[in-house]
């Protein structure tokens, strides 16, 4: 591996020119295809063999017009007057001739004929039914949607548009400040504006491929409006930690007098090799979403997957490349001289030190002195209370956990002062909080007056049930062989008690089913019930899926068995006090107001098993790059113990630097306003922050130290049957000419 991997670096170094324009090429064809072929993103979330899906599938044969989207809209009368007055209620008719005329609209509700009023006849629903579904209303359906929003005067009631809580996130000028912090971050690394602005450049341009590539997929493939978003979430992260990652070793080798173009192709080796495990590892857990069996959620993992792996690319080729057209500007001026004056001849040739056995690990007096070194030293020295310590603080973080609560986001979550909020709000005051998502339980059978027959009993079954507020019929088929009711919960959408009604409702209907007549739940209240209960079903076998596969790749990597076993420890640490913290804050409202969280609710259902795949990718990042470097000294003849202190001493930089700009860009996502995207990018930047300071850059030394040279134990059999990768770049080391290898003599 890192002779391939050196061949590649060399090449890129000597072909700079050849490299840099393809990748110009490359991006300017997929930019092109983006904003002529692209097609946009859906909200869909349903999942297909579920009880909800199949009514709704239903539906669309024998009831379309009710299995399209339905948008409310709430009229509230002016302060001191009803709807029924006259000019309000002449008022209200105007906004039901109004939302009648919009594109795609095939029924609106009058609501004194519904009888969806309020006792003191001040607020009432019309409901908008479009022929579309959900995810297939386009942005202009929204936008005129909207549009029926309208202040109250003395001769008008007040319009709130409710329904969807609209359109795909955006991303808006708070969340550069991730980026910039970024930036800030490798200029203090580094030093050099030259070595900031060309990772930063090099990330980018990963990050514009990835994009670009996924707005080309969503022209012939369903897309989750969410999917882009988390690829720009991993793409900016691990694109510019890559890139540091193979910059820094660069920057080392070249400050102890390696020439360049040497220098280059040994970092795309050796750090390039830990950068292709570890983006191995994270598209690994990405696209282990697949398997899960949800089509929005594998879209969104093999999406953020491909935007990973193009960064991957880039770190390996087009980095290569540019380093060659920097030179020594990536290093600071003061080095550059000190770099020069060891290398003059006039000083001594020092100019292959670099290349002796065993001294490319080896720290000087004055990294010996440096806070990484020291770190390790003392994590070392305290090894077994460290490990107590942090073992029993991740534990406890890890307790509020247990009581985690999964549901699809509804209106109530929607931010403050939002059209779809206010209308949500005043949906509760008026009607209760299950107005804002009642169930449908649709009943189809061979004849009309057996279907019939089923609804009164069931009528009579369902208004019995706790939880159940108002039962109503709903609309039939032509034939009356599919009938609809309606029932109406007395909690939210999200509530536990609504889900709870959902089960009870299907457990009551089994009694009136038989091999003529089907009973089924649906709704988008029973979608996200339903999407919820299989998502966390699914995550034993997503968990065992990728994390074997992961360790079986560390395995590889590492050649010992008790090194990867332990990153997967570690990794259950990170996740059980990540959750156990952002459940503390999202769903128990610990200092809620200070990430701009003003409701406190369940955390939306596909966020563990996001969450899980991407923290798993990057926590093995995390261990790729440490670990590495230790078995790299300890290859090359340390002690087991100078070597954990020589590879964590020497990583802590730049790991540090890593943790703090994938942390600042996962942070700057906590900014938007969508709640979605807010529990997902603290998440993702707490669960960073955990795993890099206090597993990889604190346990796994403790870990290492205490195990001493059984950490890289391997058993001869496995040994022999094992593919030799080389991720440390043994075979780059300098050997009598009659045994150097072929790249060598390149």
């Amino acid at each position: 591996m890192a002779t391939l991997l050196y061949r590649l670096g060399r090449f890129s170094f000597r072909r700079r020119k050849l490299v840099v324009s393809l990748w110009m090429l490359l991006l300017a064809l997929l930019t092109t295809g983006a904003l002529t072929l692209g097609g946009s993103t859906v909200d869909a979330f349903s999942i297909p063999g579920t009880e909800s899906q199949r009514a709704l599938d239903d539906l669309k044969k024998d009831l379309p017009g009710a299995a399209g989207a339905s948008l409310t809209l709430v009229v509230r009368a002016p302060l001191g007057q009803t709807l029924d007055e006259g000019v309000q209620r002449s008022g209200v008719a105007a906004v039901v001739k109004r939302a009648s005329a919009l594109p795609g609209v095939i029924a609106v509700s009058d609501p004194f004929r519904t009888g969806q009023l309020d006792r003191s006849r001040t607020i009432a629903l019309v409901a908008v039914q479009y022929a579309a579904e959900q995810d297939e209303l386009t942005s202009t359906d929204r936008e005129a949607f909207d549009a029926l929003a309208q202040s109250s005067t003395e001769q008008r009631p007040e319009v709130v548009p409710g329904g969807v809580a609209g359109g795909p996130p955006e991303i808006g000028v708070t969340e550069v400040a991730g980026v910039l912090v970024a930036a800030v971050v490798l200029v203090v690394t580094f030093g050099s504006l030259v070595a900031a602005g060309m990772t930063l450049l090099t990330a980018l341009a990963g990050v514009i491929a990835g994009m670009c590539g996924l707005l080309l997929v969503t022209a012939v493939v369903d897309v989750s409006s969410t999917a882009p978003i988390l690829a720009l979430m991993l793409g900016l992260a691990v694109g510019i930690d890559y890139a540091l990652f193979i910059s820094s070793r660069h920057r080392t080798q070249l400050s102890a007098g390696l020439p360049a173009e040497e220098s280059v192709a040994r970092a795309t080796a050796t750090a390039g090799s830990a950068v292709l495990f570890a983006g191995a590892t994270v598209v690994i857990a990405l696209a282990g979403l697949s398997i899960v069996g949800v089509p929005f959620l594998a879209a969104m993992g093999l999406a953020a997957a491909g935007t990973v792996l193009t960064a991957v690319l880039v770190a390996l080729t087009l980095l290569p490349a540019v380093l060659a057209f920097t030179g020594d500007r990536i290093l600071p001026r003061s080095q550059r001289r000190r770099t020069k004056a060891a290398t003059d001849p006039a000083r001594g040739d020092h100019e292959g030190q670099g290349d002796r056995p065993g001294q490319a690990g080896h720290a000087g007096d004055g990294e010996e002195r440096a806070f990484g070194f020291r770190w390790a030293r003392w994590v070392v020295r305290f090894r077994i209370p460290v490990l107590l310590v942090l073992v029993l603080g991740l534990g406890a973080l890890s307790l509020p956990t247990r009581d985690m609560r999964l549901a699809l986001p509804d209106n109530g979550t929607a931010p403050a002062d939002s059209p779809q909020r206010d209308a949500y709000d005043l949906t509760t005051s008026a009607f209760g909080a299950g107005a804002n998502g009642p169930l449908l339980v649709v009943i189809r059978g061979a004849r009309a007056d057996t279907v019939t027959t089923v609804r009164g009993r069931l009528t009579v079954t369902l208004r019995n049930l706790p939880h159940v507020a108002a039962v109503g019929a709903g609309p039939a088929s032509r034939s009356r062989t599919t009938q609809v009711l309606v029932v109406t919960p007395t909690s939210g959408p999200s509530s536990v008690e609504t889900a709870r009604l959902v089960h009870d409702i299907r457990d009551s209907a089994t009694a009136y089913a038989d091999s003529d007549t089907t009973i089924a739940v649906t709704g988008a209240t029973a979608v996200g019930v339903d999407v919820s209960q299989k998502l966390t079903a699914a995550l034993p076998e997503y968990l065992a899926v990728v994390i074997g596969l992961s360790f079986l790749l560390l395995l590889v990597a590492f050649r010992s068995v008790l090194v990867p076993l332990k990153a997967t420890l570690g990794f259950l640490l990170t996740m059980g006090a990540t959750f156990g913290v952002t459940v503390g804050v999202f769903q128990h409202g610990w200092a809620s107001e200070l990430f701009g969280v003003d409701r406190p609710g369940p955390l939306v259902s596909f966020l563990p098993i996001i969450m899980m795949g991407v923290l798993f990718g990057l926590a093995m990042d995390y261990e790729v790059f440490i670990v590495s470097r230790v078995r790299e000294e300890f290859v090359h003849g340390e002690h087991a113990t100078a070597a954990t202190v020589a590879g964590v001493g020497h990583g802590a930089r730049v790991v540090t630097a890593a943790a703090l700009i994938m942390a600042a860009v996962f942070g700057g996502f906590v900014l938007i306003e969508d709640p979605t995207i807010k529990t997902i990018g603290f998440g993702l930047a707490v669960g960073v922050l955990i795993d890099a300071f206090l597993v990889r850059m604190t346990l796994v030394p403790a870990v290492l130290t205490l195990l001493g040279r059984r950490a890289w134990a391997f058993p001869r059999w496995l040994d022999r049957i094992t593919p030799k990768v080389d991720i440390e770049g043994e075979n780059l080391r300098p050997r009598p000419e009659s045994e150097a290898p072929e790249l060598v003599r390149v």
